[in-house]
This record gives structure tokens, sequence and C-alpha cells, in this order.
């Protein structure tokens, strides 16, 4: 396995932590832009952790759908793993990994459902396909076969052939950040970390962590 011994160098694009927007959240709409503009696949992907009832760690990767000034969003059923996680621990860590652009963010912070009005609006831009599967999946449960599954589909396509409500498991979160790290790979893996600590109303602190 070379991957294991390659040494990759990141190049010498940096962080100007001087010109660097003061505000997080329009600083990462500037990254999540240039992600797009490389043209890389997914670039709303994100990796979210949660902590299950039990205290056990689990990730898993969803996209971010809405990005405001109040933080980052995400759908999900909500009997999942992760909605059941979130129900008993709000707390959790958003990872976008630009690895082509040799580029992270991380988002600590909180998540808490959206309204039922919030929920219901993202549902209604969703493909009919994509809200049928949405609502004949009971996510993170178990199934007899792949056949039972798209037989559900086909069962509630031939009900719902316009449109479908929303179902109640089903939702968006948002994650109101407490710390924005972003990360850019430099040479000789001198990498750049700027970190936005929210300070409240009072705003954010930003410092350079060392690599």
């Amino acid at each position: 396995m070379d991957s294991l011994s390659r040494h990759t160098d990141y190049g010498n694009e940096g962080i100007d932590a001087a010109t660097i927007d003061p505000d997080p959240f329009a600083e990462f709409a500037e990254w999540l832009r240039a992600a797009e503009a490389a043209d890389i696949f997914e670039p709303n992907a994100m990796v979210v952790s949660t902590v299950d009832p039990d205290g056990a760690p689990s990730t898993r990767t969803v996209l971010l759908k809405g990005l405001t000034a109040v933080g980052f969003e995400f759908v999900t059923n909500y009997g999942s793993r992760k909605g059941r996680a979130l129900e008993q621990e709000q707390r959790v860590s958003l990872l976008f990994p630009w690895y082509a652009l040799k580029r992270q963010v991380i988002v600590d912070g909180v998540a808490t459902r959206m309204s039922s009005a919030e929920s219901d609006a993202i549902f209604a831009e969703r493909p009919l396909d994509s809200q049928i599967a949405s609502a004949a999946s009971l996510q993170s449960r178990p199934i007899e076969s792949r056949d039972a599954l798209e037989e559900r589909v086909r069962e509630l396509a031939a009900r719902h052939p316009e449109q479908i409500a929303r179902p109640d498991t089903w939702g968006g979160y948002r994650v109101r950040p407490t710390r924005i790290e972003f990360w850019q790979g430099r040479t000789s893996r001198l990498h750049d970390r700027i970190r936005f600590t929210s300070d409240g109303d009072a705003g954010w602190t930003i410092e350079r962590l060392q690599p």
C-alpha cells in the first residue's frame, strides 16, 4: 500500500489571519464557492459526528442543505441513528473534507430541530422520487431485503404519483456553531489553522493554532 508511505507536498497557499473575513459564515461561504468552482464532487458533503445514547461516537456523511447567519442545516429521519443520538446529546461536530483543495473546515456546535414549516419547505424542494424514498425508508432500521425496500417505494409511488406530504419522522436540524476552524494544508506539514470561537453576542475570537 504505497499510500501509507507517500509524502504529498501541499504547496504554499496559506491563510492570512489579517485578511480573513471576521465573519466565519462569510468566510465559509467563500470556501464553499471555491469548492464548487473547483468542481469537487458534492462540495456540500460533510461528516457529521454525534454521540450515541450509550456514549459511543458515531459518524456519517450527509449533505449541507442550508447556510444562514445562524448556522449550518441538514436533514434526516428523526428515528435514524443520528436522530436518536441528537435527542440525547445535541453537541455535534461537522467536517467538510475538501481534499482536492488541501482544505478542511471543522464546525463544533449544538444541533436543534428546525421548525415544521422550515422542514416542510426543504422537503417540498426535493424531487418526488427523493421524497418517496424518504417516506419509504425507516432509516437505520434493519430490513429483510433490498427487494422489500424497493417494493415499499413502488407502493408509495403508486399512491402518490404527483406529491407526497413530509413524514412527521423527517426534518431538518440547524447547527449553531461554538467553534469553526479553517485548515489549509501547506508544505512540510506546517499547515495553517485559524479558529473562530464564539463569544456569544459579543462576536468571535480569532486565533491561529499550531499545526
